[in-house]
């Protein structure tokens, strides 16, 4: 059974087994693995309602980084295959269906967190051992001060034999005494450390609070403190410590010395280091990835104060043509480049620049004075991806496409601005690539409308939202209703109702299209079968139903079509398949062969638009078309008296082309009494329009089939 098989619990279960089957062998525990599989199971479970969550929730993640010392896995190494696990296996068994861009972006903060946590919990434990000793010391500090005191000896071992540094100094500053441990940390032997005043040991980085504790520890006006603290070691390298230093007594109460504990942690610092690298920048190209550009994004749009930003999103042409044509090692090494030469524009105080995945990257400038900066920084880019790239012998001509936001720093949310630049891009990409272009907030609004009605889509389709309107086809020569055209309507909750123009194109786009059209089908062939039974022959005699061209490729089309027939008892003639000229424009025999079948059984297929495709005439006699529809640009000029001449001729030379080849002529846009009469002294067969009824409910069609039966 595969991850996607499985159900929630047992893809968590097997997420938790990976990861203690990773961890186990570098953890100090008598538990048996399958027992420590139990401990981490609580532990994956919260990562993954972290990594699902509707808001990012870093505590949970350091929760559980903090729990993993709390299990014992306090080896550096355990942290590091933990990260490794989580990176590679998170998201694929705790993701589910969500959008796996957001979700591996989650994931890599969630690592972050985590790595924080598990670093604060091992100090604090540092910490109470320290603790620990230094109450140890305190209770002895007699031996300080009296040599002689009877429980010297076991000072000196607890002193000796301390895995950490201790030091002991006096009120001066002036160091007494030093452990081995500590010794070993500043290395150079004892004397580099021995005879040394405090004071010498300052470092750039040293917070300012360290000295100022530290004085108030001398004076006696605190007990102890801890902080993080460099040192600088004989050989000039430094050494980072958690450093716990507390005030020594004498009998009396007075202050008489003090003393430091030391843990070494700069390994452990540079493994925060590395991990912060590695969830903050791009493996591949080094530059920062996703993460730290939004972090960066976060600060400077809560600027405020006056502040502008501009943000170049980029996303190169053609880039998955090099990765199928030369591999993706070929395409790897073509971003590595792309990223050195954007890097190379952006070197200005407050710029940035950043890849988001894949071919995608972003530039961020600051200041303000942005809205010329961003269009100087765009610039730079599109001329740095000038020059050809030349790879295994190749020289690939780079472009790309730009959106481009410029505006004041706290209007937006980071989320929102990455929105607006990615929509500007997709636009810059559909006017021909190779440009940029500013963000447009109209643009913006038409794009966020296009995709809330993407994804609202298929939901809108099980809860019935859609409807359909019937606009009457009218015999020309007698001025009956042969038939009906269906035309499908969306009842949108929010945007009202919706013509097809706003929402077929986007059904094509997303598949969607083959079962809102099998519905529009079934419902339109109900429909003329309940004409039919309530009016005899006095009913449309035909409906017309369009088909896409997603739905012509559908290997159910003539299946689906005469299942639907036979279950509403309507003969094959009753139905026509209206398809575009466009779609059979040099169409193949593979696609014409499912209409021939559909003609074949006595359904008819019309040609729809016909005369906008600029096809050759001469195909007309290999398609399996019954019914040519004459598109309105050809007859707009009819609606008034006298015609255009050329008109005419072009309408008539149709007709006449079409009657010859047996086909029927049915005109649409039909707007005046004048256009339908010279369209009937031209041979149109039927006509459509709004001169006869605009489209509307079903029932109003069968009213006007009855007054043109009765008279």
């Amino acid at each position: 059974m595969t991850a996607e098989q499985d159900g929630p619990e047992d893809r968590l279960r097997r997420f938790a087994t990976i990861w203690s089957r990773a961890v186990f062998p570098v953890t100090s525990t008598s538990l048996t693995r399958p027992e420590f599989e139990e401990r981490l199971l609580p532990l994956a479970r919260r990562l993954s309602e972290a990594l699902r969550a509707r808001n990012f929730d870093a505590e949970a993640a350091g929760a559980v980084g903090a729990a993993l010392v709390g299990t014992h896995c306090t080896d550096p190494d355990a942290l590091a295959r933990s990260l490794d696990c989580i990176d590679a296996y998170l998201v694929l068994y705790c993701g589910e269906d969500g959008p796996q861009e957001d979700l591996r972006t989650r994931c890599s903060r969630l690592q972050h967190a985590m790595a924080a946590g598990f670093a604060h919990a091992l100090r604090e434990r540092t910490l109470a051992e320290q603790e620990a000793i230094a109450q140890a010391a305190l209770r002895a500090q007699g031996v300080v001060a009296q040599a002689l005191h009877a429980s010297e000896a076991r000072f000196r071992a607890v002193f000796e034999g301390a895995a950490i540094g201790i030091g002991i100094a006096d009120l001066e500053g002036n160091i007494l005494e030093v452990n081995g441990a500590l010794v070993r940390m500043f290395g150079g032997g004892e004397q580099a450390v021995r005879g040394r005043n405090v004071s010498e040991w300052t470092h750039a980085d040293d917070a300012p609070q360290v000295w100022r504790l530290y004085e108030e520890l001398v004076r006696g006006e605190r007990e102890h403190y801890h902080v993080e603290k460099a040192f600088y070691r004989p050989d000039g390298t430094v050494l980072w410590t958690n450093l716990t230093v507390s005030l020594l007594r004498d009998p009396d109460g007075r202050p008489q010395y003090q003393l430091a504990l030391m843990e070494d942690t700069t390994e452990r610092r540079l493994l925060n280091l590395r991990l912060r690298y590695e969830a903050t920048h791009d493996a591949l190209t080094g530059l920062p990835n996703r993460t730290l550009f939004f972090e960066r994004l976060e600060k400077v749009l809560a600027a405020g104060d006056g502040q502008r930003f501009g943000l170049c999103y980029l996303d190169l042409d053609g880039f998955k043509t090099i990765n199928d044509s030369l591999g993706h090692a070929a395409g790897d090494r073509l971003l590595v480049e792309v990223a050195d030469r954007l890097q190379s524009c952006a070197t200005a105080p407050g710029e940035m620049v950043a890849r988001l995945g894949g071919d995608e990257f972003v530039a961020l400038t600051t200041g303000p004075d942005t809205h010329r900066e961003v269009d100087e920084l765009a610039a730079r880019i599109m001329n740095a991806l000038v020059a050809p790239v030349r790879i295994e012998g190749r020289e690939l001509t780079v472009r790309g496409s730009i959106g481009i936001v410029e505006g004041p720093a706290g209007e937006r949310s980071p989320a929102e601005v990455l929105r607006s630049a990615d929509i500007t891009m997709y636009r810059a990409k559909s006017a021909g690539g190779n440009r940029f272009e500013l963000a447009d907030p109209e643009a913006d609004a038409r794009a966020i409308t296009r995709h809330g009605l993407t994804t609202a889509l298929p939901a809108a389709l099980e809860r019935g939202e859609f409807f359909i309107e019937y606009q009457p086809l009218v015999h020309l020569g007698d001025g009956s209703v042969r038939g009906a055209e269906a035309l499908v309507r969306w009842l949108h909750p929010q945007h009202g109702v919706l013509g097809p123009d706003r929402f077929i194109p986007l059904a094509e786009h997303t598949g969607l299209i083959v079962p809102l059209g099998r519905w529009v089908l079934e419902q339109s062939v109900r429909q003329v079968r309940d004409w039919r039974r309530r009016s005899g022959d006095t009913g449309p005699l035909r409906i017309n139903v369009n088909l896409s061209p997603c739905q012509l490729t559908h290997p159910g089309l003539v299946q689906d079509t005469v299942d639907i027939l036979e279950r509403a008892g309507v003969t094959p003639e009753a139905l026509c398949l209206e398809v575009t000229e466009s779609a059979l424009i040099g169409a193949d025999d593979d696609l014409l062969k499912p209409l021939r079948r559909l003609a074949e059984m006595g359904v008819d297929i019309a040609l729809d638009d016909f005369g906008t495709g600029y096809s050759n005439l001469a195909n007309l006699r290999r398609l399996p078309v019954s019914v040519l529809k004459l598109d309105r640009s050809f007859t707009q000029s009819m609606q008034q008296f006298p015609a255009d001449p050329v008109d005419l001729k072009i309408v008539e030379g149709i007709v006449s082309l079409a009657h010859s080849l047996d086909l029927a002529v049915t005109v649409e846009g039909v707007e005046t009494g004048a256009q339908a009469e010279q369209l009937r002294i031209l041979g149109c067969d039927t006509a459509q329009g709004w001169y006869y009824a605009r489209p509307g409910p079903p029932d109003r069609l069968h009213e006007l089939a009855l007054v043109d039966a009765t008279g």
